[in-house]
Protein backbone atom coordinates (compact mmCIF):
# COMPACT_ATOMS: atom_id res chain seq x y z
CA UNK A 1 0.00 0.00 0.00
CA UNK A 2 1.29 3.44 -0.89
CA UNK A 3 3.93 5.00 1.33
CA UNK A 4 2.06 5.12 4.60
CA UNK A 5 2.23 6.73 8.02
CA UNK A 6 2.54 4.05 10.65
CA UNK A 7 2.30 6.54 13.49
CA UNK A 8 0.58 9.44 11.75
CA UNK A 9 -1.71 11.72 13.68
CA UNK A 10 -5.28 11.62 12.39
CA UNK A 11 -7.30 14.45 10.91
CA UNK A 12 -8.98 16.75 13.45
CA UNK A 13 -12.35 15.55 14.72
CA UNK A 14 -15.40 16.91 12.97
CA UNK A 15 -16.75 20.06 14.53
CA UNK A 16 -20.39 20.65 13.61
CA UNK A 17 -22.07 23.93 14.47
CA UNK A 18 -25.18 24.23 16.59
CA UNK A 19 -28.46 24.10 14.70
CA UNK A 20 -29.58 27.54 13.61
CA UNK A 21 -33.31 28.05 13.26
CA UNK A 22 -34.25 30.56 10.61
CA UNK A 23 -37.63 31.99 9.55
CA UNK A 24 -38.66 31.04 6.02
CA UNK A 25 -41.87 31.07 4.04
CA UNK A 26 -41.07 28.19 1.73
CA UNK A 27 -41.04 24.52 2.47
CA UNK A 28 -39.35 21.62 0.70
CA UNK A 29 -39.86 17.97 1.50
CA UNK A 30 -38.05 14.87 0.30
CA UNK A 31 -39.65 12.33 -1.97
CA UNK A 32 -37.01 9.60 -2.31
CA UNK A 33 -37.45 7.00 -5.02
CA UNK A 34 -35.83 3.61 -5.29
CA UNK A 35 -34.13 3.02 -8.66
CA UNK A 36 -32.03 -0.15 -8.38
CA UNK A 37 -32.27 -0.77 -12.10
CA UNK A 38 -30.24 2.40 -12.62
CA UNK A 39 -27.25 1.09 -10.71
CA UNK A 40 -25.82 -1.18 -13.39
CA UNK A 41 -26.27 -2.03 -17.03
CA UNK A 42 -28.18 0.15 -19.47
CA UNK A 43 -29.78 3.16 -17.83
CA UNK A 44 -31.40 6.19 -19.38
CA UNK A 45 -29.43 9.40 -19.03
CA UNK A 46 -32.48 11.10 -17.54
CA UNK A 47 -32.63 8.69 -14.60
CA UNK A 48 -28.86 8.55 -14.10
CA UNK A 49 -28.49 12.26 -13.56
CA UNK A 50 -31.81 13.25 -12.04
CA UNK A 51 -31.97 15.23 -8.83
CA UNK A 52 -35.20 13.85 -7.46
CA UNK A 53 -34.82 14.51 -3.78
CA UNK A 54 -36.74 17.71 -3.20
CA UNK A 55 -39.95 19.31 -4.41
CA UNK A 56 -40.81 22.90 -3.40
CA UNK A 57 -44.11 23.28 -1.68
CA UNK A 58 -43.87 27.03 -1.16
CA UNK A 59 -46.99 27.58 -3.28
CA UNK A 60 -49.12 25.62 -0.80
CA UNK A 61 -48.00 27.77 2.12
CA UNK A 62 -48.31 30.99 0.13
CA UNK A 63 -51.86 30.11 -0.85
CA UNK A 64 -52.72 29.50 2.80
CA UNK A 65 -51.28 32.91 3.75
CA UNK A 66 -53.19 34.59 0.96
CA UNK A 67 -56.48 33.10 2.07
CA UNK A 68 -55.91 34.33 5.63
CA UNK A 69 -54.68 37.79 4.65
CA UNK A 70 -57.27 39.49 6.84
CA UNK A 71 -55.75 37.83 9.89
CA UNK A 72 -52.51 38.73 11.62
CA UNK A 73 -50.34 35.70 11.09
CA UNK A 74 -47.25 35.22 13.26
CA UNK A 75 -45.93 31.91 11.97
CA UNK A 76 -42.23 31.21 11.99
CA UNK A 77 -41.28 27.81 10.64
CA UNK A 78 -38.25 26.16 12.21
CA UNK A 79 -36.38 25.41 9.00
CA UNK A 80 -32.85 24.86 7.88
CA UNK A 81 -31.17 24.31 4.52
CA UNK A 82 -30.22 20.81 3.51
CA UNK A 83 -26.61 22.00 3.33
CA UNK A 84 -26.74 23.21 6.95
CA UNK A 85 -28.03 19.84 8.13
CA UNK A 86 -25.55 17.71 6.17
CA UNK A 87 -22.69 20.00 7.27
CA UNK A 88 -23.58 19.28 10.88
CA UNK A 89 -22.42 15.68 10.42
CA UNK A 90 -19.83 15.79 7.60
CA UNK A 91 -17.15 18.21 6.47
CA UNK A 92 -18.08 19.63 3.06
CA UNK A 93 -15.30 20.36 0.55
CA UNK A 94 -16.27 22.15 -2.70
CA UNK A 95 -15.23 20.20 -5.78
CA UNK A 96 -13.91 23.09 -7.84
CA UNK A 97 -10.79 24.82 -9.10
CA UNK A 98 -12.62 28.17 -9.36
CA UNK A 99 -11.28 30.19 -6.47
CA UNK A 100 -14.37 32.39 -6.21
CA UNK A 101 -16.22 29.26 -5.10
CA UNK A 102 -13.99 29.10 -2.03
CA UNK A 103 -15.47 32.42 -0.91
CA UNK A 104 -19.00 31.05 -1.19
CA UNK A 105 -18.18 27.64 0.31
CA UNK A 106 -15.08 28.02 2.50
CA UNK A 107 -13.35 24.61 2.72
CA UNK A 108 -11.96 23.27 5.97
CA UNK A 109 -9.23 21.30 4.17
CA UNK A 110 -7.68 21.46 0.71
CA UNK A 111 -5.63 19.56 -1.87
CA UNK A 112 -2.98 21.02 -4.15
CA UNK A 113 -2.43 19.05 -7.34
CA UNK A 114 -1.34 19.33 -10.95
CA UNK A 115 -4.99 19.85 -11.83
CA UNK A 116 -5.18 22.83 -9.48
CA UNK A 117 -1.96 24.27 -10.93
CA UNK A 118 -3.44 23.98 -14.43
CA UNK A 119 -6.46 25.89 -13.19
CA UNK A 120 -4.23 28.63 -11.81
CA UNK A 121 -2.30 28.97 -15.09
CA UNK A 122 -5.53 29.16 -17.11
CA UNK A 123 -7.06 32.02 -15.12
CA UNK A 124 -6.06 35.67 -15.71
CA UNK A 125 -5.36 36.51 -12.08
CA UNK A 126 -5.98 34.80 -8.75
CA UNK A 127 -4.46 35.04 -5.31
CA UNK A 128 -2.33 32.03 -6.21
CA UNK A 129 -0.69 33.22 -9.43
CA UNK A 130 2.22 34.85 -7.63
CA UNK A 131 2.79 31.65 -5.64
CA UNK A 132 3.13 29.75 -8.91
CA UNK A 133 5.31 32.39 -10.59
CA UNK A 134 7.63 32.67 -7.59
CA UNK A 135 8.38 28.97 -7.89
CA UNK A 136 10.07 29.65 -11.21
CA UNK A 137 12.57 31.88 -9.43
CA UNK A 138 13.54 29.24 -6.86
CA UNK A 139 17.33 29.22 -6.95
CA UNK A 140 17.95 25.58 -6.03
CA UNK A 141 16.16 24.42 -9.18
CA UNK A 142 18.79 26.19 -11.28
CA UNK A 143 21.40 23.80 -9.89
CA UNK A 144 19.70 20.75 -11.46
CA UNK A 145 21.79 19.28 -14.28
CA UNK A 146 19.03 18.25 -16.71
CA UNK A 147 15.97 19.99 -18.10
CA UNK A 148 13.74 17.19 -16.79
CA UNK A 149 15.11 17.49 -13.26
CA UNK A 150 14.78 21.28 -13.39
CA UNK A 151 11.15 21.10 -14.53
CA UNK A 152 10.36 18.58 -11.79
CA UNK A 153 11.96 20.88 -9.23
CA UNK A 154 9.93 23.88 -10.38
CA UNK A 155 6.74 21.81 -10.33
CA UNK A 156 7.45 20.57 -6.81
CA UNK A 157 8.17 24.10 -5.59
CA UNK A 158 4.96 25.37 -7.24
CA UNK A 159 2.92 22.70 -5.43
CA UNK A 160 4.45 23.75 -2.12
CA UNK A 161 4.02 27.49 -2.73
CA UNK A 162 0.33 27.05 -3.55
CA UNK A 163 -0.09 24.56 -0.70
CA UNK A 164 1.47 27.04 1.73
CA UNK A 165 -0.94 29.72 0.55
CA UNK A 166 -3.88 27.34 0.96
CA UNK A 167 -2.76 26.49 4.49
CA UNK A 168 -3.34 30.13 5.42
CA UNK A 169 -6.94 29.89 4.21
CA UNK A 170 -8.11 26.56 5.65
CA UNK A 171 -8.05 25.43 9.29
CA UNK A 172 -7.36 21.79 8.43
CA UNK A 173 -4.62 20.03 6.54
CA UNK A 174 -3.43 20.62 3.00
CA UNK A 175 -2.83 17.48 0.97
CA UNK A 176 -0.10 17.63 -1.67
CA UNK A 177 -0.09 15.37 -4.72
CA UNK A 178 2.90 13.13 -5.29
CA UNK A 179 4.02 12.75 -8.91
CA UNK A 180 1.98 9.79 -10.23
CA UNK A 181 4.94 8.71 -12.35
CA UNK A 182 6.41 7.45 -9.08
CA UNK A 183 3.38 5.29 -8.27
CA UNK A 184 5.37 2.02 -8.27
CA UNK A 185 8.70 3.50 -7.18
CA UNK A 186 8.96 3.15 -3.39
CA UNK A 187 12.25 4.97 -2.98
CA UNK A 188 11.18 7.65 -5.43
CA UNK A 189 7.99 8.33 -3.47
CA UNK A 190 9.85 8.50 -0.17
CA UNK A 191 12.43 10.87 -1.65
CA UNK A 192 9.72 13.13 -3.08
CA UNK A 193 7.82 13.21 0.20
CA UNK A 194 10.88 14.34 2.15
CA UNK A 195 11.67 16.93 -0.53
CA UNK A 196 8.14 18.33 -0.17
CA UNK A 197 8.33 18.31 3.62
CA UNK A 198 11.61 20.23 3.55
CA UNK A 199 10.15 22.81 1.19
CA UNK A 200 7.07 23.23 3.39
CA UNK A 201 9.38 23.69 6.35
CA UNK A 202 11.24 26.42 4.44
CA UNK A 203 7.87 28.10 3.89
CA UNK A 204 7.06 27.98 7.59
CA UNK A 205 4.43 25.23 7.32
CA UNK A 206 4.79 22.52 9.94
CA UNK A 207 4.61 18.82 9.06
CA UNK A 208 1.39 18.32 11.02
CA UNK A 209 -0.44 20.63 8.57
CA UNK A 210 0.48 18.55 5.53
CA UNK A 211 -0.67 15.27 4.01
CA UNK A 212 0.81 13.55 0.96
CA UNK A 213 -1.55 12.32 -1.73
CA UNK A 214 -0.38 8.98 -3.12
CA UNK A 215 -2.10 6.51 -5.51
CA UNK A 216 -3.36 3.33 -3.84
CA UNK A 217 -0.85 0.95 -5.39
CA UNK A 218 1.03 -1.50 -3.17
CA UNK A 219 4.06 0.06 -1.52
CA UNK A 220 5.94 -0.01 1.76
CA UNK A 221 5.29 1.91 4.95
CA UNK A 222 7.40 4.92 5.82
CA UNK A 223 7.63 6.11 9.39
CA UNK A 224 6.11 9.52 10.05
CA UNK A 225 4.62 10.18 6.59
CA UNK A 226 1.00 11.28 6.91
CA UNK A 227 -0.65 9.85 3.84
CA UNK A 228 -3.72 10.74 1.78
CA UNK A 229 -4.42 7.66 -0.34
CA UNK A 230 -6.29 8.26 -3.60
CA UNK A 231 -7.59 6.19 -6.54
CA UNK A 232 -9.26 3.72 -4.15
CA UNK A 233 -11.89 1.54 -5.81
CA UNK A 234 -11.96 -1.72 -3.84
CA UNK A 235 -12.31 -3.01 -0.30
CA UNK A 236 -8.88 -4.65 -0.51
CA UNK A 237 -7.32 -1.21 -1.04
CA UNK A 238 -9.32 0.20 1.88
CA UNK A 239 -8.53 -2.55 4.38
CA UNK A 240 -4.84 -2.76 3.44
CA UNK A 241 -4.52 1.00 3.86
CA UNK A 242 -6.34 1.00 7.20
CA UNK A 243 -4.16 -1.84 8.49
CA UNK A 244 -1.07 0.16 7.50
CA UNK A 245 -2.24 3.29 9.33
CA UNK A 246 -3.05 5.61 6.43
CA UNK A 247 -4.39 8.97 7.64
CA UNK A 248 -6.96 9.57 4.89
CA UNK A 249 -8.51 7.37 2.17
CA UNK A 250 -10.33 8.90 -0.81
CA UNK A 251 -13.00 6.84 -2.59
CA UNK A 252 -14.85 7.71 -5.80
CA UNK A 253 -18.57 6.98 -5.61
CA UNK A 254 -19.66 7.98 -9.10
CA UNK A 255 -16.72 6.39 -10.94
CA UNK A 256 -17.47 2.99 -9.39
CA UNK A 257 -21.17 3.26 -10.25
CA UNK A 258 -20.49 4.40 -13.81
CA UNK A 259 -18.04 1.55 -14.40
CA UNK A 260 -20.73 -0.88 -13.24
CA UNK A 261 -23.26 0.71 -15.58
CA UNK A 262 -21.01 0.29 -18.61
CA UNK A 263 -18.93 -2.84 -17.95
CA UNK A 264 -19.23 -6.48 -16.98
CA UNK A 265 -16.82 -9.11 -15.73
CA UNK A 266 -16.41 -8.11 -12.08
CA UNK A 267 -18.30 -10.80 -10.12
CA UNK A 268 -18.44 -8.85 -6.86
CA UNK A 269 -19.88 -5.80 -8.59
CA UNK A 270 -22.38 -7.88 -10.54
CA UNK A 271 -23.64 -9.51 -7.32
CA UNK A 272 -24.28 -6.10 -5.81
CA UNK A 273 -26.11 -4.98 -8.92
CA UNK A 274 -28.38 -8.03 -8.84
CA UNK A 275 -29.38 -7.06 -5.31
CA UNK A 276 -30.15 -3.50 -6.36
CA UNK A 277 -27.22 -2.13 -4.36
CA UNK A 278 -25.34 0.93 -5.56
CA UNK A 279 -21.72 -0.33 -5.76
CA UNK A 280 -20.17 3.12 -5.27
CA UNK A 281 -22.15 4.01 -2.16
CA UNK A 282 -21.77 0.44 -0.87
CA UNK A 283 -17.96 0.63 -1.06
CA UNK A 284 -17.87 3.80 1.04
CA UNK A 285 -20.34 2.43 3.59
CA UNK A 286 -18.38 -0.83 3.86
CA UNK A 287 -15.13 1.07 4.31
CA UNK A 288 -16.65 3.20 7.07
CA UNK A 289 -18.05 0.17 8.90
CA UNK A 290 -14.76 -1.73 8.69
CA UNK A 291 -12.70 1.19 9.97
CA UNK A 292 -15.02 1.93 12.89
CA UNK A 293 -15.79 -1.65 13.86
CA UNK A 294 -12.12 -2.54 14.19
CA UNK A 295 -10.89 0.72 15.67
CA UNK A 296 -8.74 2.11 12.87
CA UNK A 297 -8.05 5.85 12.94
CA UNK A 298 -8.21 6.40 9.18
CA UNK A 299 -10.53 9.13 7.90
CA UNK A 300 -12.59 8.78 4.70
CA UNK A 301 -13.27 11.14 1.82
CA UNK A 302 -16.06 10.48 -0.69
CA UNK A 303 -15.44 12.13 -4.07
CA UNK A 304 -16.98 11.84 -7.57
CA UNK A 305 -20.38 12.64 -6.06
CA UNK A 306 -22.96 12.91 -8.81
CA UNK A 307 -26.26 13.78 -7.10
CA UNK A 308 -27.98 14.50 -3.80
CA UNK A 309 -28.71 10.84 -3.19
CA UNK A 310 -24.97 10.14 -2.97
CA UNK A 311 -24.70 12.75 -0.23
CA UNK A 312 -27.79 11.70 1.71
CA UNK A 313 -26.62 8.08 1.69
CA UNK A 314 -23.28 9.05 3.25
CA UNK A 315 -24.22 11.65 5.86
CA UNK A 316 -21.79 11.15 8.73
CA UNK A 317 -18.73 10.40 6.59
CA UNK A 318 -15.67 12.45 7.52
CA UNK A 319 -15.42 14.40 4.26
CA UNK A 320 -17.71 14.85 1.25
CA UNK A 321 -16.23 16.46 -1.88
CA UNK A 322 -19.28 17.99 -3.55
CA UNK A 323 -19.68 19.77 -6.91
CA UNK A 324 -20.73 23.40 -6.57
CA UNK A 325 -24.00 22.88 -8.47
CA UNK A 326 -25.10 20.32 -5.90
CA UNK A 327 -23.97 22.60 -3.05
CA UNK A 328 -26.10 25.37 -4.56
CA UNK A 329 -29.08 23.03 -4.70
CA UNK A 330 -28.58 21.95 -1.09
CA UNK A 331 -28.29 25.56 0.05
CA UNK A 332 -31.43 26.59 -1.82
CA UNK A 333 -33.54 23.76 -0.37
CA UNK A 334 -35.14 24.51 2.99
CA UNK A 335 -36.62 21.76 5.11
CA UNK A 336 -38.85 21.90 8.16
CA UNK A 337 -36.85 20.54 11.07
CA UNK A 338 -39.86 18.63 12.34
CA UNK A 339 -40.29 16.88 9.00
CA UNK A 340 -39.42 13.19 9.13
CA UNK A 341 -37.79 13.36 5.69
CA UNK A 342 -34.99 15.77 6.55
CA UNK A 343 -31.43 14.50 5.91
CA UNK A 344 -30.55 11.94 8.56
CA UNK A 345 -27.28 10.67 9.97
CA UNK A 346 -26.55 7.48 8.00
CA UNK A 347 -23.10 6.41 9.19
CA UNK A 348 -22.21 6.08 12.87
CA UNK A 349 -19.53 4.15 14.79
CA UNK A 350 -22.28 2.49 16.81
CA UNK A 351 -24.15 1.18 13.76
CA UNK A 352 -20.86 -0.04 12.26
CA UNK A 353 -20.57 -2.64 15.01
CA UNK A 354 -23.34 -4.66 13.38
CA UNK A 355 -21.48 -4.99 10.05
CA UNK A 356 -20.23 -8.43 9.06
CA UNK A 357 -16.91 -9.25 7.39
CA UNK A 358 -15.59 -12.61 6.25
CA UNK A 359 -12.49 -14.18 7.74
CA UNK A 360 -10.73 -13.69 4.41
CA UNK A 361 -11.48 -9.95 4.47
CA UNK A 362 -10.00 -9.64 7.96
CA UNK A 363 -6.64 -11.24 7.14
CA UNK A 364 -3.50 -9.17 7.04
CA UNK A 365 -2.59 -8.13 3.52
CA UNK A 366 0.66 -8.77 1.70
CA UNK A 367 1.53 -7.65 -1.82
CA UNK A 368 0.56 -10.91 -3.57
CA UNK A 369 -2.84 -11.13 -1.84
CA UNK A 370 -3.44 -7.45 -2.44
CA UNK A 371 -2.73 -7.71 -6.16
CA UNK A 372 -4.86 -10.85 -6.54
CA UNK A 373 -7.79 -9.23 -4.73
CA UNK A 374 -8.03 -6.28 -7.12
CA UNK A 375 -10.95 -7.00 -9.40
CA UNK A 376 -11.40 -5.75 -12.98
CA UNK A 377 -13.08 -2.55 -11.82
CA UNK A 378 -10.30 -1.52 -9.44
CA UNK A 379 -7.52 -2.47 -11.87
CA UNK A 380 -9.04 -0.53 -14.75
CA UNK A 381 -9.96 2.59 -12.77
CA UNK A 382 -6.61 2.63 -10.97
CA UNK A 383 -4.75 2.45 -14.29
CA UNK A 384 -6.86 5.15 -15.93
CA UNK A 385 -6.57 7.37 -12.84
CA UNK A 386 -2.79 7.10 -12.86
CA UNK A 387 -2.74 7.90 -16.57
CA UNK A 388 -4.84 11.01 -15.95
CA UNK A 389 -2.59 12.23 -13.13
CA UNK A 390 0.53 11.70 -15.23
CA UNK A 391 -1.02 13.60 -18.15
CA UNK A 392 -1.86 16.57 -15.91
CA UNK A 393 1.66 16.62 -14.46
CA UNK A 394 3.20 16.68 -17.93
CA UNK A 395 0.90 19.51 -18.99
CA UNK A 396 2.05 21.62 -16.04
CA UNK A 397 5.70 20.90 -16.89
CA UNK A 398 5.03 21.86 -20.52
CA UNK A 399 3.58 25.16 -19.32
CA UNK A 400 6.59 25.79 -17.09
CA UNK A 401 8.95 25.08 -19.99
CA UNK A 402 7.18 27.74 -22.06
CA UNK A 403 7.20 30.50 -19.44
CA UNK A 404 10.57 29.83 -17.74
CA UNK A 405 12.62 31.84 -16.92
CA UNK A 406 10.17 34.25 -15.27
CA UNK A 407 10.40 38.04 -15.80
CA UNK A 408 13.16 39.92 -13.96
CA UNK A 409 15.21 36.78 -13.30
Amino acid sequence: MAVIAKSAATIAQLHGSDLLLRPHHTLSVFHPRIWPSALCGNVSKERRGSNWLSKPRGSVLNEHLRQTSLLTVHAVLDTRTELDIVSTYSEIVPDTIIFDDYERYPPTAATVSSSLLLGITSLPKTGFNSAFENALAYGKCYDERTDAARLSCFLTKALVNVGAELSKRVPGRVSTEIDARLAYDVEGIISKVFQLRNLYNESGISADRVLFKIPATWQLEAEGIQTHLTLVYSFSQVSAAAQAGVSVIQLFVGRVREWAQNNTGDKEIEELCKKGVDPGVHLVQKAYNYIHKYGYKTKLIAAAIRNKNDILSLVGLDYLVVPVKILDSLRESNVLLENEDIPRLQLTPHAAQAANFSDDQLKRWDESRFTAALGPLAKELLASGLEGYVSQTRRVEEHIAKVWPPPNV
